[in-house]
C-alpha cells in the first residue's frame, strides 16, 4: 500500500518571509517603517498600546522554552541580593566606611551561612531524579542574580544539573549569576510576569532572608495559597530569628488581620537539611513530585 505523505501547510514560514524580507529592493516606500513586517518592527512593537502583546510574549517565551526542557516542577529560591558569600564577607566588613555601615556588615555577615544552607539546599533538590516520561522536578530556580540565588544556581552546577534563572531589567545592571544554565536564562521586563513564572511549576518554596523584593515575592505566595488561587506547597522560611524580628506574624492573628490557621501556610528553618525533610514529609503525604 502506498504511503501518503501529507503536504507540507499551504503558508510560507515566518522566518522564510522575514529572510524574503529583509531582500526588499530600496525604495521611498520600502524603507518607511509602515513597511516593515509587524514582528520585525521594534517601534511598532514597543509602542504604549502593544502592552497586551508584550505581555503574552513574556508569559509565552519561558513557558515553551520550559516545556522544551522537559521541565515538570521547579523548587523555588527567594532571598537577598546582598547577603554574601561566606568567604567575602569579612571584605564587606573591612570596607566599611562608618560605624552604621560597619553595623550593617557585621549582620550581613551574620547571615552569610544562609548562603551556604541555600547552596546544599539546592544540591539536595537536584539529586531528583527524571520520572518515568523523562521529566525533570525540582528544578532549582532563582532570580538568576547574585547572593542567595547565586548560591541556589550553584548548587545545581554542583550536581551537574541544570537550573533555571528568572533576570529582571533594573536600573542598575543586574547580570545573570555565572551559575544559571544559559538555556534557561530568562529576563524580563514585567515584575508581574517574573512572578507568575516563578509560581507557574512550583512545588517547593524556600525564602531566605531579604528585603523588599522578597517580601514582596513571599506574600503574594502567601496570599494566593491563603485564597485558595493555588493549591498549599512547602513554603520554608528560613531563619527563624530574622522573620520574626521583621514581621510580627503572631500579631497578625492576634489582630484579627489573619486567621490562625494561616500561620501553619508556612514552616520555619534553619537548616537544608531541615528543609528537604520537611517537603519529602509533604509530598509523601499529599502525593505529587517523589524526593
Amino acid at each position: 500500500m502506498t504511503e501518503i505523505v501529507p503536504p507540507k501547510r499551504g503558508f510560507s514560514p515566518a522566518r522564510e518571509e522575514a529572510e524574503v524580507a529583509s531582500q526588499t529592493t530600496s525604495s521611498p516606500q520600502t524603507e518607511h517603517p509602515a513597511y516593515r513586517l509587524a514582528f520585525q518592527d521594534m517601534d511598532f512593537l514597543l509602542r504604549e498600546d502593544l502592552r497586551p502583546v508584550r505581555f503574552q510574549l513574556e508569559l509565552l517565551k519561558p513557558e515553551l522554552l520550559l516545556d522544551q526542557a522537559n521541565i515538570a516542577s521547579t523548587f523555588v529560591f527567594y532571598g537577598s541580593a546582598r547577603i554574601p558569600e561566606p568567604s567575602k564577607a569579612d571584605a564587606i566588613i573591612e570596607a566599611a566606611a562608618t560605624d552604621r555601615q560597619r553595623r550593617i556588615a557585621e549582620r550581613l555577615k551574620a547571615k552569610a551561612k544562609y548562603y551556604d544552607e541555600a547552596r546544599k539546599l539546592a544540591r539536595l533538590a537536584s539529586q531528583v531524579s527524571c520520572d518515568a516520561d523523562g521529566k525533570s522536578h525540582f528544578v532549582v530556580c532563582s532570580g538568576g542574580g547574585p547572593s542567595i540565588m547565586e548560591a541556589a544556581n550553584r548548587g545545581a552546577a554542583d550536581e551537574g544539573k541544570e537550573s533555571i534563572g528568572l533576570n529582571i531589567v533594573l536600573p542598575h545592571e543586574q547580570l545573570p549569576n555565572r551559575y544559571v544554565t544559559p538555556a534557561l536564562s530568562f529576563q524580563f521586563h514585567y515584575f508581574a510576569l517574573r512572578k507568575m513564572h516563578f509560581l507557574l511549576r512550583a512545588r517547593a518554596v524556600a525564602i531566605f532572608p531579604g528585603g523588599f523584593g522578597t517580601f514582596d515575592e513571599s506574600f503574594e505566595l502567601l496570599t494566593l495559597i491563603q485564597t485558595g488561587k493555588i493549591a498549599p506547597l512547602p513554603i520554608l522560611f528560613f531563619g527563624k530569628e530574622f522573620w520574626q524580628r521583621v514581621v510580627n506574624f503572631e500579631a497578625l492573628a492576634e489582630e484579627g488581620t489573619i486567621s490562625p490557621n494561616d500561620l501553619s501556610l508556612f514552616t520555619f528553618v534553619e537548616t537544608a537539611e531541615e528543609a528537604w525533610a520537611h517537603v519529602c514529609e509533604h509530598y509523601e503525604k499529599n502525593g505529587g513530585p517523589g524526593c
